[in-house]
């Protein structure tokens, strides 16, 4: 074979040159199209793996901005704690013990060593969490015991918990956070994104190990940024107060389902005081009381049951009812219909109406006339007077000749089909007939019962701000709980300017209003006469409703009983509703809004007035409204005591035969009602013992004076207007000590009572 054959020819090299470069085309094309792959569209990606196998990462949270009252006393507020955690990895790298670890560890930390080992398993994990929240006293321990065993696998990451200082006090209107320190409930909830601030992290370097690499600078640190705080209109104490009085009138009138309050400022609108009980802690807000607890265990429900009813029932009590429930008024909105009519001209103060127990409405039937509260009727009455008596007859007049259409149209006004735009979540709507249901031309049956606060719901809020325009002028204000921001260093952001929503009625009209609801707490058959305070001038309304809705469903009756008042009546600066739910049939007192509401609202505006400075008159009729000053007559002859105590009013006995007064009971300085027994106690006579205060709730004044004075102990005496303690309707309401207490002998006693007269009390509504 020729040798020359053997050798490429051209050709081929041509061939394999191309080949060659056709190969190479193809693989720089994969390989930019891998690369373009790598770096541009899984860029963010790898960039990202390669960050997490470079750096390390550890939050820094940010503390949660402060919640103040009004005054700046702190209700809700953050500390530093620590959370504590395991590393598998560093454990296995470091040949660290995990049984000895984990031991001291439950010990510490109350978590248990079988969890704690359980953790030690994720041996690829670097963050295994073994608790929490913890306190820094026990943080401290922990730390002690992690630097002494040169520990690297336990580590501790500084964090914050949420804590509330006057536990359930506003407590659904604060609400509370979640384990992320997350608001849930309330402003907590409402206002996250301002309280909560933004997070800050430390990223460092580390090895290929994962460990931290040491003195190679490669550290960020970037700040977390503290939430801003909140100041709220709510103070703490009126707040107390209101709690205080609702609390003790769900114990004494046995309520079902608890009671509701609100008390506002009704020039501004602001809040000073809201409150749904019964109440939970703040602090513990995923607990039960015991008391509760155990009403349902004694249900005999499965387990199952069993944890549904108890999430039911605490999600009940983180409701904000006075916002989100809704229910009838009853009435308290016959204030609403006065104002209508006294703003349209269709009635004067000079105005009488003969109320005969019953009137007939168009769309009722025939032998179905519209029945007032008092059946045999009020007879001839004064406008004051129908308000005073609480007359549906007279306000179904009223009602009647503003007509639907009118009277629609403040409903609208006054803002009962809207929302009232209050600062807080979960506020609902009220339930009313539909425009075109009301206004029918062949029945006037909803005008009637809406005349007098009947078979609609309405909020508490929407009430009390309604109500509030009757007495400022006629000025609808917007009803709002936040009343500044402050950045992190306490700078104000924010501040909340008080807001007209409009003007609904005169302020003239205003001004009669206000003077007409006056003597429904001041005169003496009046239905509201529960709700007076000795010096002050109260103006208000009782309601008295059924439950319309549960009475159609299972038959029974029951009650919102309710009293809404403001003061002082010729110069309005504060107002309060109180709505009691479903009262028990066992305190003696008539179910109706003036023998219960009325005097806790009387309550309250006694201790909330004085608070925020409101002066009392005490002249006139008024003169010995808060009783007589017990003189102080130590060293006194007895002669000499006794005619100054004769001069006052007071009778007197003396204990021991000395000449000279020793001692007193009352002692000097304390109030007390006029003809009460005054004990002087000559040398060695006076008992020193202490004395077992009796439940005088339900007494009549005589019969509770009687006891006391058996015992040693004194009255002194509010609620009921000056001169009107005797007789069997005046009884104890409550009592400043209550029963079982053990005071000093010859301690006064402060009760407050109450007209339970069936024949001025307000009765449901027909």
């Amino acid at each position: 074979m020729d040798a020359t054959n053997n050798k490429p020819t051209r050709q081929n090299t041509g061939r394999t040159l191309f080949l060659l470069a056709v190969c190479g085309i193809v693989a720089f094309i994969v390989l930019v199209i891998q690369l373009y792959k790598i770096m541009i569209i899984d860029h963010d990606q790898y960039q990202s793996q390669a960050v997490e196998q470079q750096v390390r990462e550890t939050s820094i949270t940010a503390s949660r901005g402060t919640i103040y009252d009004t005054n700046m006393k702190m209700l809700a507020v953050s500390s530093s704690v620590d959370t504590i955690y395991i590393s598998p990895v560093e454990m296995l790298k470091n040949g660290e013990d995990p049984e000895f670890i984990a031991q001291n560890l439950s010990e510490m930390l109350g978590v248990d060593y079988d969890v704690i080992m359980a953790k030690w398993k994720h041996t690829d994990s670097w963050y295994e969490t073994v608790a929490k929240k913890v306190e820094k006293e026990v943080s401290d321990r922990v730390l002690e015991f992690k630097t002494k065993n040169r520990l690297t696998s336990v580590h501790l990451i500084e964090d914050s918990k949420r804590y509330y200082p006057y536990s359930t006090l506003a407590a659904q209107v604060i609400g509370f956070v979640g384990g992320e320190n997350t608001g849930l409930e309330g402003i907590e909830a409402k206002y996250e994104s301002t309280l909560r601030g933004s997070n800050g992290r430390i990223v460092r370097a580390t090895t290929s190990g994962g460990t931290d690499m040491k003195f190679t600078g490669y550290e960020n640190y970037y700040d977390a940024v503290d939430g801003s705080s909140i100041v709220l209109t709510i103070d703490s104490t009126v707040q107390f107060y209101l709690e205080k009085h609702l609390s003790q009138a769900i114990e004494d009138f046995a309520l079902q389902n608890g009671a509701m309050g609100v008390v506002m400022d009704v020039n501004t609108g602001a809040v000073l005081g809201m409150a749904s009980l019964p109440e939970y802690d703040l602090n513990d807000f995923l607990t039960l009381d015991e008391a509760t607890t155990t009403k349902l265990l004694e249900k005999g429900l499965s387990n199952e049951e069993y944890d549904v009813l108890y999430r039911e029932t605490l999600q009940s009590l983180w409701r904000n009812r006075v916002i989100a429930d809704t229910y009838e008024p009853g009435s308290t909105f016959k204030i609403i219909t006065l104002a209508a009519a006294l703003e349209d001209g269709i009635t004067t103060e000079s105005e009488t109406f003969d109320c005969k127990g019953e009137i007939w409405v168009r769309g009722r039937d025939a032998d179905d006339p519209l029945k007032c509260w008092k059946t045999d009727g009020h007879g001839v009455q004064t406008l004051a007077e129908a308000a005073q008596h609480s007359c549906n007859v007279a306000f179904v007049t009223l009602g009647l000749r503003l007509g639907q259409a009118r009277f629609y149209e403040y409903m609208d006004s006054f803002g009962f089909f809207d929302r009232t735009g209050i600062d807080l979540s979960g506020e609902s709507y009220g339930i009313w007939w539909s425009t075109a249901q009301f206004t029918r031309p062949n029945s006037q049956a909803e005008l009637a019962a809406a005349s007098f606060g009947q078979t609609f719901n309405i909020t508490p809020i929407q009430l009390i701000t309604a109500v509030s325009a009757v007495a400022n002028g006629g000025y609808l204000m917007e009803p709002y709980v936040v009343r500044q921001t402050l950045d992190s260093d306490g700078n104000v952001i924010y501040t909340h300017e008080p807001k007209v929503v409009r003007q609904v009625i005169s302020e003239e009209t205003s001004r009669r209003c206000n003077a007409i609801l006056e003597t429904v707490v001041s005169a003496a058959g009046a239905t509201g006469k529960n709700a007076y305070v000795p010096g002050y001038r109260i103006a208000g309304k009782t309601g008295t409703g059924t439950k319309t809705a549960v009475q159609a469903e299972t038959g029974e009756k029951e009650y919102w009983v309710s009293f809404i008042g403001y003061a002082p009546a010729n110069d309005p600066q504060v107002a309060v509703l109180v709505v009691l739910d479903t009262p028990g049939d066992g305190s003696n007192v008539s179910i109706s809004g003036g023998a219960m509401a009325a005097p806790v609202v009387g309550s309250i505006l006694s201790d909330v007035l004085s608070y925020l400075g409101v002066e009392p008159d005490y002249s006139g009729a008024n003169s010995n409204a808060v009783g007589i000053t017990m003189p102080s007559l130590r060293d006194y002859t007895v002669s000499d005591a006794q005619d100054t105590l004769r001069a006052l009013g007071f009778d007197v006995k003396v204990v021991g035969s000395g000449s000279k007064v020793m001692d007193q009971a009352p002692s000097g300085g304390q109030k007390v009602n006029s003809g009460a027994a005054v004990l002087l106690y000559t040398e060695g006579s006076k008992p020193n013992e202490m004395v077992e205060v009796p439940n005088l709730f339900g007494m009549t004044y005589a019969q509770a004076r009687a006891n006391m004075t058996a015992i040693g102990l004194y009255l002194r005496s509010t609620g009921v207007a000056p001169g009107s303690t005797s007789g069997a309707n005046i009884i104890v309401s409550r009592q400043s000590v209550e029963a079982g207490g053990r005071v000093p002998f010859g301690s006064v006693i402060e009760v407050y009572l109450i007209d339970n007269d069936a024949s001025i009390i307000e009765g449901v509504g027909q």
